[in-house]
């Protein structure tokens, strides 16, 4: 788990470390014979991702089929959702038979949550029924934490890197401008400042247009 936490502050890609941490869980919790991992995008759209095999996409799938499942239900609500045997599951009517039927009798799902967001959850399937315990929710819930910051770190960097790709293109349309029309800095980023305002569009968009208009 130290390991893990020092992965997590490495810059990496989200894919990888999230990766790293279904296949932790698997080692590291008695009875994991599948993980992976149900991200929440936007619109409340869900993602399949960093699973262990092809079990926990399908179940995923299914989960997003029905509109009903332990693995929703940790994305959107609880904290912990644990099922001990989908034989006699009331919850999902619909998923819990699907489940069954693909051999799965137990599951542990764990929100990926940050401040105020949900990121999605991190899911553990059995092919036992009572698989797993209070020691499994413990260790489960550490490795969602991982999960979650990693998620929480890969947003703030491609936020930064947007930030970053905008501040850029609209110096290029500074320059541009200060060159044709002679300007200095503070009037070449008035010009684009006002030309934004009266046409009621982005400043960046105003700068993509300027930049595209180089040369001609």
């Amino acid at each position: 788990m130290a390991e893990l936490a020092r992965s997590v502050a490495i810059p990496r890609a989200v894919s990888d470390v999230l990766s790293d941490v279904t296949a932790e869980a698997k080692k590291l919790i008695s009875g994991v014979d599948a993980a992976g991992v149900l991200l929440i995008g936007k619109a409340n759209k869900f993602d399949s991702v960093a699973g262990t095999s092809e079990l926990p996409h399908r179940l995923d799938e299914l989960q997003m089929e029905y509109r009903e499942g332990p693995c929703m239900q940790a994305a959107l609500g609880d904290l912990i959702v644990r099922t001990d045997d989908f034989r006699t599951e009331r919850r999902w009517p619909k998923y819990a038979p699907a489940t069954v039927a693909l051999g799965v009798l137990s599951a542990l799902s764990f929100k990926l949550y940050t401040s105020s967001q949900t990121a999605g959850a991190l899911n553990l399937f059995a092919f036992q029924a009572d698989a797993f315990d209070a020691e499994a929710e413990t260790i489960g819930a550490v490795l969602a934490a991982h999960a979650a910051a990693a998620i929480l770190a890969g947003r703030h960097s491609e936020q930064l890197e947007s930030a970053l790709s905008t501040r850029d293109r609209i110096g290029q349309a500074k320059g541009i401008i200060m060159e044709r029309y002679n300007l200095d800095d503070v009037a070449a980023f008035d010009m684009l400042r006002r030309l934004s305002q009266d046409s009621n569009v982005r400043l960046v968009t105003i700068a993509e247009r300027v930049i595209e208009t180089r040369g001609s």
